[in-house]
């Protein structure tokens, strides 16, 4: 029966001193358990806590690890032990490979985004807090608790010791009154911020009206300034419950807490800055409307899209970085995602590229009518990949932007003017003072033609053909529009006809022609021409008179062909 006995006190004695919790500060992950472990409910014994800071007197040295302690509950920080190095030798890398100059040391950053001030660092054989952190701990304290309430915890000791469900009265009650507080908060600020936000606008539309001309009516949504307001008054919101929410020190919740706080107040943010996005895009909008150019019309879709993009994928990274990844190493995965992105789709790389080209350098505008490669047409659209070009025959032509940017552009709407070239062909056998008559009165028509350069034009007897003398016209028309163009080609042939119809001016066919000077008892065939010198002035007067009443009574705007 003693020897039972004995064995039942051996295996008691061994399975409690397993169960012992000893102050051990031989690694980082250690001294972070002894400190915390001991300032715990169910082992509360703050002066093995304290041992875990080195230099003080121990008074102080139990004040300042429980201040720790309530910093770490406060802001809600997670201590996972299972990420903590146990080695006793740990050297911290991470600090040092962002510097080149430092030397890698031995402390331990737990955590190193949210609170990187407080870290341990190893003195002797033992890791301790480090210096500078029991050196700011008052100055942290005071700043995630600003108030103490020791005059409520005084007055009402019961409302701090009694719980309900596991939770102190005082917490359950302050949790109830800064979700109120917000509500109220809410409902007061945001008509105050409209109204500051509808002043600002009314400001910024009379300042438009001045620089360009017009009010902007985009800028008088409400749903825009609504948007802005409630982003706005929201993002305060969150940064004063996350100010005073340390304050109630929910320990079990303050970590899902805080997390679910910075995701909503990085959602907001995503937007207000897409708020910010449309409306400094309203301004861009109505100062394009007033540009000559209308490719400026076309850039405003693809900065919305990119601009969104852009903004949508830092919130999601931001996200992410809260849920304890490393930013850099985030960084990184974009950056090579990207990279890897970029590599498995090169065209659009590519294409989007020329998109950037094409708006750098504009080599066309919207409904210009041009020449890229073998495509001809009316540019209708530039888009992120592609550019649209309209053919004659109304077909559509959708163009790579690097190709775009990589071919040769002949623009025909940045012409100055229309230039048209051609050939008379009049018979061999005019006579030398018809020719001189006939080239005169061409020219005459070019001058008196109201929609032709006079000062830029050649009229010349050029040569000699197979089967007529060539008088070349070579000369430019003012208006760009395709369908004024023909409109004016046409009074201009018009009246050649009818200068070589006074002349007595006969245009040659591509013909031979076999020639019989003389039948028996038959006249000549050979035409006669009137080379009096008053006759021909006579009739270039006539025709020239005639044209010009032609002219003022024709409206060069009535084709409606579309401009090519």
């Amino acid at each position: 029966m003693k020897k039972l006995i004995f064995l039942f006190l051996l295996v008691s004695g061994y399975v409690f001193a397993q169960g012992t919790v000893k102050v051990d500060l031989s690694n980082p992950n250690a001294t972070l358990y002894t400190h915390l472990y001991f300032l715990q409910d169910g082992s509360y014994e703050p002066t093995k806590a304290a041992a875990t800071i080195k230099g003080l007197r121990q008074a102080d040295a139990i004040e300042k690890s429980i201040k720790i302690k309530q910093i770490i509950d406060g802001r809600g920080l997670n201590v996972d032990f299972d990420r903590i190095p146990t080695d006793p030798d740990f050297l911290d890398t991470i600090s040092s490979s962002s510097n080149i100059l430092a030397k890698p040391r031995h402390f331990y950053m737990p955590f190193p985004h949210s609170m990187p001030e407080i870290y341990l660092e190893k003195i002797g054989t033992k890791w301790y807090y480090s210096k500078e952190t029991v050196g700011k701990i008052d100055k942290l304290h005071s700043e995630i608790f600003p108030w103490e309430f020791k005059w409520l915890k005084d007055k009402f000791p019961t409302l701090y010791s009694e719980t309900v469900f596991g939770v102190k009265w005082i917490k359950l009650i302050g949790f109830l009154l800064l979700i109120i507080a917000s509500f109220l908060l809410y409902y007061v600020l945001n008509p105050i911020l409209f109204f500051i936000l509808k002043k600002i606008q009314n400001l910024l539309i009379r300042f438009k009206k001045d620089v360009l001309g017009s009010e902007d009516k985009n800028l008088r949504s409400y749903e825009l300034l609504h948007g802005l307001t409630k982003s706005i008054v929201l993002i305060i919101i969150i940064r004063l419950i996350k100010r005073f929410l340390p304050v109630l020190q929910l320990v079990k919740i303050n970590n899902f807490l805080f997390l679910a706080l910075e995701i909503a107040e990085t959602v907001f943010w995503v937007f207000l800055f897409l708020n910010i996005i449309k409306v400094v895009l309203i301004y861009y909008d109505n100062f394009s409307a007033r540009t000559h150019s209308k490719l400026d019309d076309q850039l405003s879709p693809i900065l919305r899209k990119l601009f969104k993009g852009l903004v949508i994928i830092i919130g999601v990274l931001h996200i992410i970085t809260l849920f304890g990844v490393n930013p850099t190493t985030v960084i990184a995965g974009a950056s090579i995602g990207g990279i890897a992105l970029a590599l498995a789709a090169q065209d659009s790389v590519k294409n989007l590229i020329g998109t950037v080209v094409i708006f750098l350098d504009k080599p066309f505008h919207i409904g210009d009518w041009v020449e890229i490669g073998e495509v001809v047409g009316t540019v209708e659209k530039v888009g992120f990949r592609s550019t649209r070009v309209r053919a004659i025959d109304t077909s559509i032509f959708q163009i790579p932007n690097s190709k775009v940017a990589e071919a040769e552009v002949n623009n025909k709407g940045m012409r100055i003017y229309r230039r048209y070239n051609t050939e008379l062909g009049i018979r061999y056998d005019t006579p030398p003072e018809l020719i001189e008559a006939f080239v005169k009165g061409i020219r005459e028509i070019i001058i008196a033609h109201p929609e032709t350069r006079s000062e830029s034009y050649n009229v010349e007897f050029t040569g000699f053909g197979d089967s007529s003398l060539r008088i070349m016209i070579n000369m430019f028309f003012k208006q760009l529009d395709w369908g004024i163009e023909q409109s004016s080609k046409h009074k201009l042939h018009i009246a050649i006809v009818k200068l070589a119809e006074a002349l007595g001016v006969q245009f040659a066919y591509p013909s031979s022609t076999l020639m019989i000077e003389q039948f028996p008892d038959k006249e000549s065939i050979s035409v006669k021409y009137n080379t009096s010198s008053d006759y021909i002035d006579e009739s270039i007067k006539k025709v020239i008179k005639d044209f010009e009443n032609m002219a003022d009574e024709t409206d060069p705007n009535a084709s409606s062909i579309p401009d090519r």
